[in-house]
């Protein structure tokens, strides 16, 4: 029981993530910056401590962007009518992403500065030789597939149902990955099973059609596939 409510609170996070992003252009745009610089951090070779400083100053915006939707939520709900304070509250809550907007572009700045201009084939080359920089792609590629795809299917929740299967997507894109990493047949032939299970299990608890996890494996194959080929 504790179990399922944390599911079901955890649902309905990622649900108030998802309505922020459907309904918000800022947030829109504020998300796809960060998908772009991510995946820019990661292609150039960000360390660790760098990748976990473009994180955390991204998760910040997006935050205040968040906080701003819901405080102005709130204020309309109490107040319909024009109100000075309510005004106020709300230039209050945009003044608050403002501000850690201009911090993420200085930060953006100090980050990406001494890495541009690049060589790009030298920046290639350290992703190629880095498996886990290319299982990282592959797998936010994949996850920003699924969570677009649910959105325009405006089917399930982001994490129960609609099309595609994300279970499905991340299950078979890591069985990809691995088929591109290991020569082991064992290895191979146990996490084909895993995703399979996965899979199944989606279509069998009912939570999705048998067509919205084929798709979610086809995704999540295709996907990973065109990375690793692209990357190695």
């Amino acid at each position: 029981m504790q179990e399922r409510k944390f599911v079901e609170s955890f649902n309905a996070a990622v649900e108030g993530f998802i309505y922020v992003l459907k309904t918000e252009r800022n947030m829109r745009i504020h998300f796809l910056a960060a998908f772009f610089f991510i995946l820019l951090g990661i292609y150039l070779n960000f360390t660790y401590l760098e990748l976990l400083v473009l994180c955390a100053t991204i998760t910040l915006v997006l935050a205040s962007e968040m906080i701003n939707t819901a405080v102005e939520l709130m204020v309309d709900m109490i107040k319909s009518e024009f109100h000075p304070v309510a005004r106020v509250i709300k230039d209050v809550s945009a003044g608050a992403v403002l501000l850690t907007s201009i911090n993420a572009v200085v930060v953006g700045y100090i980050l990406f500065l001494r890495k541009l201009p690049f060589d790009m084939a030298k920046a290639m080359d350290s992703v190629r030789s880095s498996p886990w920089h290319i299982t990282f792609i592959a797998l936010i590629i994949v996850l920003g597939a699924t969570i677009i795809g649910k959105m325009l299917s405006k089917k399930g929740t982001p994490l129960r149902g609609g099309m595609p299967s994300g279970h499905a997507a991340i299950a078979f894109a890591i069985w990809t990955v691995i088929v591109f990493l290991t020569n082991n047949s064992i290895v191979l032939v146990l996490t084909f099973l895993m995703a399979f299970l996965i899979a199944r299990h989606r279509v069998k608890d009912s939570i999705h059609t048998l067509w919205e996890v084929i798709a979610g494996s086809i995704l999540g194959v295709f996907i990973t596939l065109l990375v690793f080929q692209v990357f190695r």
